[in-house]
């Protein structure tokens, strides 16, 4: 148990109020307190990020592709898909089912001859609504307006490219078919824009066009009723490997489902490397931590050797003079992590709340560094930051034990 002696001594040494050189004392007081601080704030900054990251990115490839995407093996469309999505939906652990058409096609802002890009036609049903209801400007809507032309949610940097705002005039023009027949002229349709969606991610804002699933089917001339895709949404994820693998023993042919994390597995090899980075900065900065409690606490002995001789001399046992610095190290380590682990805190919920760490969305696929914040992740690092601290201090504090009491006073 601590004596009142070493707790005593432990706080002045941590405030640097006794000494002969209080500034000295002081200087290296806050570079071992600021050390931790700085080490612990900077692993939970760089742990917040990176959860972040990994949330946020497989929070909207769901949202583009939901757990399982089943495709048609020959990569023609799928016939009756309603019927083989009922099929997918029966299966245990299966939430929803959505059947949904995809293909390429020309987009021109109506009034400018000029303003012709590529997007990916996303046809669905209005009520799906996946991903994007929190920062569409205008409207979720696939409805038609007055002069009866079906609503299209465009993307924020498609939207910008082709210079569209809410309620512009859009010609969408078919290619299915046309390289392969000189007589076929391309299919065309026309869409009124109702809102514009934006996810942060570039990539995505810039290639995607959503409406309604019938008039995508009906603009590149696929059958009634067939998809070219069934998103799969499933009730726990961590199920997705089985139930892909179930779907496709089950079901099969003309179906070939692949995970969310098949699809896009360059993305998540991404996510999942940076979440391997963490135990190597852990480790980075826990050899520094310890170095520089270690260097400090060498320091303080060394400035403190007449006091230790003193004590030793008029009876302080050895034991006392190690648990004292064990103690400092410590305290060292609870002011240090504390203070790193709320500035961490701050600027986890600033940055969440006002995203003034901006990202380029090319490189990225966010355009600002998204931030997750874990008690749990908080907890840990603190605790390992303290213990490290207490351990690290056990050398100079067995130093300090080993002093001469007549040598030191004489000395000193």
């Amino acid at each position: 148990m601590l004596g009142a002696f070493e707790r005593t001594l432990a706080l002045r040494y941590l405030r640097g109020a006794a000494g002969t050189d209080r500034s000295f004392l002081r200087f290296v007081i806050v570079a071992a307190v600021g050390g931790v601080a700085v080490g612990t704030g900077a692993l939970l900054v760089a742990t917040m990020i990176v959860r972040g990251f990994a949330r946020e990115i497989e929070a909207k490839i769901v949202g583009f592709g939901q757990h399982i995407e089943a495709e048609s093996m020959d990569g023609l469309p799928i016939l009756a898909a309603d019927s083989l999505a009922g099929a997918v939906a029966a299966l245990p652990g299966v939430v929803a089912v959505r059947p949904a058409v995809l293909d390429f096609a020309l987009l021109r802002a109506s009034g400018r001859a000029s303003a012709v890009d590529g997007a990916v036609l996303w046809g669905m049903e209005a009520s799906d609504q996946p991903f994007v209801s929190e920062r569409t400007r205008g409207r979720f809507d696939f409805a038609e307006d007055a002069s009866g032309r079906p609503g299209l949610v465009v993307g924020a940097r498609l939207a910008e490219r082709l210079g569209l705002d809410i309620g512009d005039r859009v010609t969408a023009f078919s290619t299915r078919g046309v390289g392969t027949d000189a007589r076929m002229r391309p299919r065309v349709a026309t869409f009124h824009v109702a809102g514009v969606f934006e996810t942060g991610m570039g990539d995505f804002d810039d290639q995607f066009a959503l409406t309604d699933r019938a008039r995508v089917a009906a603009l590149f001339d696929y059958p009634p009723g067939s998809a070219t895709r069934l998103d799969v949404t499933l009730g726990d994820p961590d199920d997705a490997d089985a139930l892909a693998a179930r779907i496709n023993a089950d079901i099969g042919a003309p179906l070939f489902a692949r995970t969310i994390r098949d699809v896009y597995r360059g993305l998540f090899a991404w996510v999942d490397l940076q979440q391997r980075i963490i135990p190597l900065l852990m480790s980075i900065l826990t050899i520094v931590a310890a170095f520089n409690i270690v260097g400090v606490l060498l320091m303080i002995v060394l400035e403190k050797a007449r006091e230790i001789g003193t004590l030793l001399a008029v009876g302080a046992s050895r034991r006392a003079i190690r648990r004292l610095f064990v103690l400092l190290g410590f305290l060292v380590g609870v002011a240090g992590s504390t203070l790193g682990a709320l500035g961490a805190l701050a600027f986890g919920v600033l940055q969440a709340r006002f995203r003034f760490v901006p990202l380029p969305a090319d490189a990225y696929f966010l355009d600002a560094a998204p931030v997750e914040i874990r008690l749990l992740d908080v907890a840990l690092v603190v605790v390992a930051s303290i213990v490290l601290c207490t351990l690290a201090a056990y050398l100079p504090a067995r130093a300090a034990a080993r002093l001469e009491p007549v040598r030191t006073i004489r000395l000193g």
